[in-house]
């Protein structure tokens, strides 16, 4: 009997703390929340700006000769020349990273008979460079390189974590003042956080820069790159959070 009893009280403790967990998540049928009581629902943004941490130099490396054994060799060639830039940096050539790698063969398409005239060789490279300072000779020694083209850079934010916090932080900040807004108009007093949930998202950031023909021309006349003394552009971290408050 006691057994019995002791079965009738677990299935009674279980069936009561569905009952509570359910209650804060009952919906419509037209699928929005239904009202709990005291409580107060808001929705907010917010944002932080971070430096970038990372500046990320994209190029490719393409090279043609009339037959394949001469086009591999001077793309091997043009490789340990961005190699060897990289070392006079203080980068590990291994930071570089390959994309994509191509052999194709170009052919007359004015002759009838679309006859081969050669083989071009093409590879992608994308460098990711911490120290910000090391960003000018590598991109000079580039456009120096008759092989490389296709120059970019761009700033990225690596280390997204502390900076979705700092957006997090700001967005609970606004739902906390929003929510207290709704409270004092209604004569209550504002309780403890109930519920929330956060999203966060980075801002899409605009094209990489272009960089080839500044940094060329600027090897001939000595002039400064148009993107000389500008800081980099900052990178937007967003959140969303809906939360829910008691009311007193």
């Amino acid at each position: 009997m006691k057994r019995i009893q002791s079965q009738l009280i677990t299935v009674s403790l279980l069936a009561s703390v569905f009952v509570v967990l359910t209650s804060h998540s009952l919906r419509a049928q037209d699928g929005t929340s239904i009202p709990t009581p005291n409580t107060v629902w808001v929705g907010a943004d917010g944002k932080f700006e971070a430096e970038p941490d990372t500046a990320v130099v994209q190029f490719n490396i393409s090279v043609q000769e009339d037959n394949l054994q001469a086009a591999n060799a001077r793309a091997t060639k043009a490789a340990e020349q961005v190699r060897q830039l990289l070392r006079t940096n203080g980068l590990d050539p291994q930071q570089a990273q390959v994309g994509m790698f191509s052999v194709q063969p170009v052919y007359d398409y004015k002759n009838p008979k679309r006859k081969l005239v050669g083989y071009r060789v093409e590879t992608s490279i994308t460098i990711k460079v911490k120290d910000f300072s090391k960003i000018g000779p590598i991109t000079q020694g580039l456009a120096d390189m008759d092989i490389t083209g296709n120059q970019s850079l761009s700033y990225v934010l690596e280390d997204m974590d502390a900076a979705k916090i700092k957006a997090v932080e700001d967005a609970l900040h606004r739902a906390h003042e929003e929510a207290s807004a709704v409270a004092r108009s209604s004569g209550r007093n504002l309780g403890e956080l109930s519920y929330a949930s956060v999203d966060t998202y980075e801002q899409p950031r605009p094209r990489p820069m272009m960089m080839a023909a500044p940094m060329a021309m600027r090897s001939a006349d000595a002039t400064p790159a148009p993107t000389e003394e500008f800081g980099a552009q900052k990178v937007t971290v967003t959140a969303h959070v809906n939360a829910m408050y008691n009311l007193k």
